[in-house]
């Protein structure tokens, strides 16, 4: 016989209710969230199947934690922070040798075709240029949208510190803007 504290008080029909509404729940986040997750993935890691991956592997893990989730109104954060800790288990798991890589071959090969294309790309190098430290904070609220109380939830920090980083960071994409435009300018005439 098995013990009174081991026993499940739930009936199956309790039970069955709990599992459809945690699909309920589920099923709310994914439609919900999933678009804004694989353009934070894409951005982060530029390859479209890897980026679905990470998707795949955060909402899993969602999944297995949603009981923990309390509040809804949190719930984009919450999977950001599992996303970019789906991210860096990529790396623990894998270590890639860099010296045998030359660095021509990691760049993205971005299609010249339209100006558009051309801007987005420079852009891109741009933003993956700066420091980590000023670089993460502002992909969060530009691709991410989130606030500065959320990033700094996010990333272990004080918000004045976030705001700090994102203002350093639009001056430094700034000034690469300026000066772009300055050697453009120079070289036209």
């Amino acid at each position: 016989m098995i013990p009174k504290k081991f026993r499940n008080n739930s009936s199956p029909a309790q039970v069955s209710t709990d599992m459809a509404s945690k699909q309920k729940r589920y099923e709310a986040l994914v439609n919900a969230l999933h678009a804004d997750l694989y353009r934070y993935a894409f951005w982060l890691v530029h390859d479209q199947h890897v980026a679905e991956d990470l998707v795949q592997e955060t909402f899993l893990r969602a999944w297995r934690a949603l009981d923990s989730l309390k509040d809804q109104k949190a719930a984009k954060s919450w999977l950001i922070t599992i996303l970019r800790r789906e991210n860096a288990r990529r790396f623990e798991r894998k270590q890639l040798d860099m010296s045998d890589y030359e660095e021509p071959s990691i760049v993205d090969n971005v299609s010249a075709s339209t100006e558009q294309q051309l801007e987005d790309h420079w852009l891109r190098e741009r933003i993956a240029r700066l420091p980590a430290d000023y670089r993460e904070p502002l992909v969060l609220q530009v691709i991410g949208g989130f606030s500065g109380e959320e990033i700094a939830s996010m990333l272990n920090l004080n918000k004045n510190t976030v705001m700090t980083r994102l203002f350093r960071a639009r001056n430094q994409l700034k000034e690469a803007i300026d000066s772009e435009k300055l050697v453009k300018g120079q070289s036209n005439g």
